[in-house]
């Protein structure tokens, strides 16, 4: 009579044991898929915050400098790092080398090579390439005016001119009729649980208004006109 309870005793503690082993079975694939699943979408949400944050930098650093960096820029290499044309005659004007300088330089978070493209335009009124009207975003400035596409380049660990064409001499800066510059951005964020397989594009754009040059040179017709 006194070996039952002790059987059933250690019957019960082995059932136990293995209800619990079940029921960890099923519960922990769900708290390490929420556990990952958090990580995955904080680090998302930095990316495009970091996104964000570096396209308005560009854009100020493009609205703010038209009167000293008015002229065409350097562009002695292209994305390539191949020799693309001679000082003083670069299909992108300063002012947008100098916006993809200033996101390069800029204290993001973000890998500056998971950056896939920048585009830099003169902004139609929906704040797009284009003409007027225009809701769509290109991957490239070939076939737009005004516009000119800077690509990440390892090499040099700088962004360079990929395509485009947007020549200084046509922006205006004139007070209460300035131009407007957008700032693109597509980035291409990489997971890095391996809870979601492929990668997902974020992207993220900015608009501003040039800052007003001195009215004998705030444009091409001025009589002292910005190169």
């Amino acid at each position: 009579m006194s070996g039952r309870p002790r059987c059933l005793h250690r019957r019960t503690a082995r059932d136990q044991r293995g209800a619990v082993a079940v029921e960890a079975a099923l519960v922990l694939p769900l708290l390490f898929t929420m556990m990952f699943g958090i990580i995955e979408l904080t680090m998302l949400v930095r990316d495009n915050v970091a996104v964000a944050a570096a396209a308005r930098v560009g854009v100020r650093a493009a609205t703010t400098t038209a009167a000293v960096m008015s002229g065409p820029g350097t562009c002695t290499y292209r994305e390539d790092d191949a020799p693309l044309c001679v000082p003083n005659d670069s299909p992108a004007p300063g002012l947008a080398e100098l916006a993809a300088d200033a996101i390069e330089s800029s204290g993001s978070s973000m890998n500056k090579d998971t950056i896939e493209y920048i585009l830099v335009y003169k902004a139609n009124n929906k704040g797009y390439p284009g003409d007027d009207g225009n809701t769509i975003m290109p991957t490239s400035c070939a076939g737009y005016s005004s516009c000119v596409k800077f690509k990440w380049n390892d090499a040099a660990n700088a962004f360079r001119y990929a395509n485009g064409t947007w020549k200084s001499t046509t922006v205006n800066a004139c007070a209460g009729q300035a131009d407007a510059v957008g700032i693109y951005l597509k980035v291409k964020h990489e997971f890095v649980t391996g809870l979601f397989p492929a990668d997902v594009g974020v992207d993220d754009r900015a608009v501003g208004k040039f800052e007003p040059l001195p009215p004998d040179s705030c444009k091409s017709s001025s009589p002292f006109p910005h190169p």
